[in-house]
């Protein structure tokens, strides 16, 4: 007995495709076009990438940040390098990078706007550079940075500007710099900081460490961290913790002015100023007309004289 017609044809390659479970084909769709692989759009043509966003361009001697940076790149390792400057836009196309590794590059030079496209950005690790300061305006664009590392490198002071205002920074690591105290105001615009690494450092015992002596007495560290972070005292050979010193310890010092105080000086300064401009032009304008005054009686009374001294004047007829 011959089996029908339709059982002994072979069935279309589409239809066993449409007559297959979905998983199949959809991950053999999905594995054609795997986005993570070095070459394709979403992915530096000098790096690994990995699904997740995660760049991986660590340790390949690259001379500068890669210029074909996609918005699908979450993280981005570009750690040992050599990346000795990053100019303005250096992440033009990263706007969604949430991580950033520039650890081991050499790095002496950030632009001020080096970050600007980097708004999301929340892990930023810089240490063991080279940087010996920090223009105005550096960190500001990056209002979701959560942790900031500076370690391992050649600042001597850290300026408020610099770091801006980052409302969400818990840790900042400044360890083993050259820092010997912290400027004021630069921990007061950092209100969620929480763990601050400070070790390494040859910090001052003064006036200028107030700032940072109260931060530490209201976030209490472990006793062997607190036990290494130490000052010298000028003119001696001495440490002492950082921790040991009360605020009575700086009641010598000047204090700063308040906010309240600030705004009063900064409104009465211009308006005392344009009121001495304005009581010096009323007195300059007193004395002149009174000198114009004076000029011009002293004129009359010169023409005056000749006219009473003439031929036909009650004197002259007198002395006749």
């Amino acid at each position: 007995m011959r089996s029908p017609s339709f059982l002994s044809r072979r069935p279309p390659p589409m239809l066993l495709l449409l007559l297959s479970p979905w998983p199949v084909w959809a991950q053999s769709s999905t594995a054609a076009t795997f986005p993570g692989t070095p070459g394709t759009p979403d992915c530096p043509e000098a790096c690994e990438c990995a699904p997740g966003g995660l760049a991986n361009c660590s340790g390949r001697a690259l001379p500068a940040v890669p210029a074909d940076l996609s918005r699908r790149v979450r993280a981005l390792m570009l750690d040992h390098n050599r990346v000795r400057a990053l100019p303005p836009g250096a992440f033009v196309g990263a706007g969604t990078l949430l991580r950033l590794d520039l650890r081991e590059n050499g790095l002496r030079w950030v632009h001020a706007r080096a970050f600007w496209s980097l708004g999301a950005l929340q892990r930023l690790d810089l240490s063991n550079n080279q940087l010996e300061a920090l223009a105005p305006g550096t960190f500001s664009p990056l209002r979701a940075l959560r942790s900031l590392s500076l370690a391992g490198n050649r600042l001597a002071r850290l300026e408020p500007a610099a770091l801006g205002a980052l409302p969400l920074l818990h840790a900042l690591s400044l360890q083993d710099n050259e820092l010997a105290a912290l400027a004021p105001g630069l921990l007061a615009r950092l209100p969620a900081l929480r763990a601050l690494h400070l070790r390494g450092n040859p910090w001052s015992c003064g006036c200028a460490l107030r700032p940072l002596c109260s931060w530490l007495r209201r976030h209490p560290r472990p006793a062997p961290e607190a036990e290494t972070l130490l000052c010298v005292l000028p003119g001696r050979q001495t440490l002492s913790p950082l921790t040991a010193f009360p605020d009575a310890a700086f009641s010598h010092c000047p204090q700063p002015l308040a906010p309240r105080d600030l705004a009063v000086v900064y409104v009465l300064g211009p308006v005392s100023f344009l009121a001495s401009l304005a009581a010096c032009l009323a007195l300059g304008s007193v004395l002149t007309a009174c000198r114009t005054r004076r000029c011009r009686a002293t004129a009359l009374s010169r023409l005056r004289r000749p006219r009473d001294s003439g031929p036909g004047s009650p004197a002259a007829s007198a002395q006749a």
